[in-house]
Parts: structure tokens; C-alpha cells; sequence
């Protein structure tokens, strides 16, 4: 484990042992300015030898592997977990906003083009990914004195995904090419039969059916299905969505990255203007040719430069959460048209939601909590500690962010060196 280092003015020095941030703090020379991962900041005047170290980046949809490394040793190393709820979690909201104007707004006629989305606009879901691999190398650089960032970009080529023999005017002919619009080719695709009875029923009006929830499976064809009305009732009414499967994965993800790519480099360049960029093939040649599993963390060290790199006994997972819940009422509706408020306290005995707390000896985060003062406790893989810890056994130790850091050994979570 290394210990991290500030100066007196708070710039980044290259971090010590822990004994000798032991010895500093022991004989106040320092103090602790951040728990995990664990700095100190010096409280005298340091010039502070300083090595080059570089910061490798692999950027993601959902993950982000973070390497920062010397020419011989590792000395941060963390895996982030992005959030994927924004699209679904605005989905509803639209879904509750137009309910409400359904319910209490007069009617008033349409208007159009009063909107205008900025330059370079991206969808919530998007920019807030962008927006999280600046944040998070912001943090690196807050602890260490980085010299260079190289961020790997990717493009996808979803057509030659779908058919690797695909050339010249076949990118200009879809799937879809001939029909009005994504029903009659689904319909057709499906030679105008229900999947499910195969026409057993006799009923002749067919559906296109959801397989994913529309709010995060989309209508895309490899989505949809074709059914008669009555499985499609049947299904819906006694639950049966699980029956079927998407007929083709979803490119939401090599999509989001081929629209992110630059994004995140501009981002990146705003926090370090001299930051540089690679690809994913010069990475896994570089990976390959060293003899290393392909990993976020080993990429993320290959992209640094220095894929030998002697690593760290742990590594760091970070973990985004939401940061408010605005949601005031509950979606569904109660008898009498009541609707059940879904905002609870923030503190409940002095905890709120994603603090860090010991247990037992071992640190986790409330992930829940009830009025009684019971909390449900896990760890940032899902790893769940308990359901009901009273709040009498927990000691708090640091308070909840939007980014929660767990410091990892050999897989589970160990204590910071206080």
C-alpha cells in the first residue's frame, strides 16, 4: 500500500510507506486530509522529489480502468462503475409528467420549434458519462503529480458487426431498406405469424411486442416481436416477458462510445490540455505481447506505457450513485387515487443513504435503511453484508458522495491505514 502526499499549498507529491506516514503524523508534521484512498497533507515546507508518471485511461460505457504508473511501479489503480439508470429513471419521469398534464392541465394547442438544444448537445444519459471520466482523472491528479494522460478512444463499426462481409453500397441498403417503418418490417420478418402460438389462437390482429421494457430496450427490430392480441394480453397479464429473448444484442453501448470518443478527450484535454490519445488495437498488441489478461486495469496500465509496471497488493473500485432522489410520489396509484409519497428522511440515527460505515469490523456502505433503524448493508460489487444492522453497531466513516471508493485486496474490501 502507498500513502498519498500533499505539500503545504495542497499540490500532489509522490507518495510515501505507510510507516513513514505513520512517523509524520506521529510527530505532527502532517495530517490526514482524505481517508480512502488514504493522504496526508504535510503542515512544512517541501520541494518534493517528483518522478514522471503517467496516467493511462480506458474509457467506457460502463467502466473506466484508471492506471497510474511510474516506468517500474504501479501506484493507483482503480476500476469505476458508470451509472446506466439515467435513461430509464428520465423515462419515467416523462411518463409522470405527461400523466399529469393529462390530469390538470387544460388544453392547449401544440406548439413547435420552441426549443433549441445547444452545440455539441448530448443526451443526459451521455454527457453525464462524459462528464464522470473528467471528474474521476480530476481526482488522480488531486493525489498525484501527473506528468502525462494518454485516454484510448474507440469507434464501432455497427454495420460490419451485424455482417462482417459488408462493402461499399451495402452500408447504404439496411435491413430495413424497402419498408415505411419498423412495424411492417418486423411484421414481415415474422412472416405475418405469432411467435408465440404460432397462429393456434385464430386471432388475426397482430401486435409488435416490447421484449425489453421500451424504456431501455428501445425499437430497435432486434426488440420486437410479433404476437396475436391474445398472447399479447396474455403475456402482459400474467407476466410472461421472460419467455422470449432479443433476437439481437443491443448496440447501445458501441454506439454511446462512438459518439463519446472525442467528447471525452475534449473533457480530458479541459482538466490536462496536453493530454494524448491511442487506440484499442495498439493497446491489446501491447497487452498481448507482454502476456497479460485482458482486464480494465491491465489495459488502463498498457495505455500508461508501462504495462511491466511492479503492481499494487490493492486496487480501488469507485462506484457512481445518483445524488438526490426528486421523485416525490410513488408510481403506483393506491385505492382512492391516492398515491403514496416515495421521499423518506435523509438521516435516519444520524446515517443517510451510501455512507460508509463499519460493521462488524468491516467497512461496507447503506445501500438501505428504515425509520426503525434497521440498514441494509453491501459492499460496491453488490456483495451483500446484512439486511437488518442496527444502527447501534455502525460507526460512521465517511459521509456518501456521488462517487463511492472502496479500496479492494484479493477481491474484498480492507480498511484504509489510519
Amino acid at each position: 500500500m502507498l500513502v498519498y502526499v500533499l505539500n503545504q499549498y495542497g499540490k500532489p507529491l509522490m507518495p510515501c510507506a505507510p510507516r513513514k506516514a505513520r512517523l509524520l503524523l506521529k510527530a505532527g508534521k502532517a495530517q490526514v486530509v482524505r481517508r480512502t484512498p488514504f493522504t496526508i497533507q504535510l503542515l512544512y515546507g517541501s520541494s518534493g522529489y517528483q518522478q514522471a508518471v503517467s496516467l493511462g485511461v480506458d474509457a467506457g460505457t460502463m467502466y473506466i480502468g484508471l492506471s497510474a504508473t511510474t516506468e517500474k511501479k504501479v501506484l493507483f489503480e482503480a476500476e469505476v462503475m458508470l451509472r446506466t439508470d439515467i435513461q430509464e429513471l428520465l423515462s419515467t419521469r416523462r411518463e409522470f409528467r405527461r400523466a399529469r398534464r393529462h390530469r390538470k392541465t387544460r388544453y392547449r394547442k401544440p406548439r413547435f420549434l420552441n426549443r433549441q438544444k445547444p452545440e455539441r448537445w448530448l443526451a443526459p444519459s451521455v454527457q453525464n458519462k462524459v462528464d464522470t471520466h473528467a471528474k474521476v482523472i480530476q481526482r488522480v491528479l488531486s493525489i498525484l503529480p501527473i506528468t502525462n494522460i494518454t485516454v484510448e478512444v474507440a469507434q464501432f463499426d455497427i454495420q460490419k458487426i451485424k455482417n462482417p462481409d459488408i462493402a461499399g453500397t451495402e452500408y447504404q441498403q439496411g435491413e430495413q431498406m424497402g419498408f415505411w417503418n419498423v412495424r411492417e418490417y418486423v411484421l414481415f420478418r415474422d412472416k405475418h405469424t405469432c411467435q408465440h402460438c404460432k397462429g393456434k389462437s385464430g386471432d388475426k390482429i397482430l401486435n409488435v411486442h416490447h421484449i425489453e421494457s421500451r424504456k431501455t430496450g428501445g425499437d430497435a427490430p432486434g426488440n420486437l416481436i410479433t404476437l396475436c392480441d391474445a398472447c399479447h394480453v396474455k403475456i402482459h397479464r400474467e407476466g410472461l416477458t421472460h419467455l422470449f429473448q432479443r433476437q439481437q444484442k443491443s448496440f447501445r453501448d458501441a454506439s454511446q462510445m462512438t459518439v463519446m470518443r472525442w467528447f471525452i478527450y475534449r473533457g480530458i484535454q479541459k482538466v490536462f490540455p496536453h493530454a494524448e490519445v491511442t487506440y484499442g488495437y495498439i493497446t491489446k498488441n501491447t497487452r498481448i505481447q507482454n502476456g497479460l489478461e485482458k482486464s480494465h486495469l491491465v489495459d488502463a496500465r498498457c495505455i500508461s506505457g508501462n504495462p511491466t509496471a511492479t503492481s499494487l497488493a490493492g486496487t480501488y473500485l469507485i462506484k457512481q450513485v445518483r445524488g438526490q432522489n426528486r421523485q416525490l410520489h410513488k408510481a403506483t396509484i393506491l385505492k382512492g387515487g391516492v398515491r403514496k409519497a416515495n421521499k423518506s428522511p435523509s438521516f435516519v440515527f444520524g446515517f443517510q443513504l451510501f455512507d460508509k460505515v463499519r460493521y462488524n469490523g468491516q467497512e461496507c456502505f447503506v445501500f438501505g435503511r428504515r425509520l426503525r433503524g434497521a440498514f441494509d448493508l453491501r459492499l460496491l460489487d453488490g456483495t451483500k453484508i446484512t439486511s437488518g444492522a442496527s444502527h447501534n453497531k455502525l460507526t460512521l466513516l465517511e459521509r456518501a458522495s456521488t462517487l463511492l471508493i472502496q479500496l479492494e485486496k484479493g477481491g474484498k474490501a480492507a480498511s484504509s491505514p489510519a
